[in-house]
């Protein structure tokens, strides 16, 4: 697409890790609801969290596997879209970045 400008870089090392932490609360959070569901069986409740982790597991890996300056927008762009980068946090990126990002998730700037 186009090159992921240095600063930008810096500010996405800087919120990746807690952003991740944001991904893995919110899963886990889940797996707790999903196992705890009495109206089902141990069985459902196993299938549903195996089903609920493989989802996720795609998502954690489009994310944050990998980092690169190569795949930063991509990457940025599913940790915005999964709610784990604040409209915010966004902000702290040039301009040319938050327009690239609502670009790609199909929002106006």
């Amino acid at each position: 697409m186009r090159e992921f400008p240095e600063a930008d870089w810096k500010v996405l090392r800087k919120l990746r890790e807690a952003a991740l932490e944001r991904s893995c609360e919110r899963i886990l959070d889940q797996v707790v609801r999903t196992s705890s569901d009495t109206g089902k069986s141990f069985h459902e409740r196993y299938l549903a969290v195996w089903r609920l982790l493989q989802k996720h597991d795609k998502q954690i890996a489009d994310a944050f596997n990998n980092p690169r300056r190569s795949h930063a927008l991509e990457q940025l762009t599913v940790m915005y879209s999964l709610g784990v980068i604040s409209e915010q946090e966004l902000k702290k990126f040039t301009s040319g970045t938050q327009d690239v990002i609502k670009m790609l998730m199909g929002l106006s700037g």
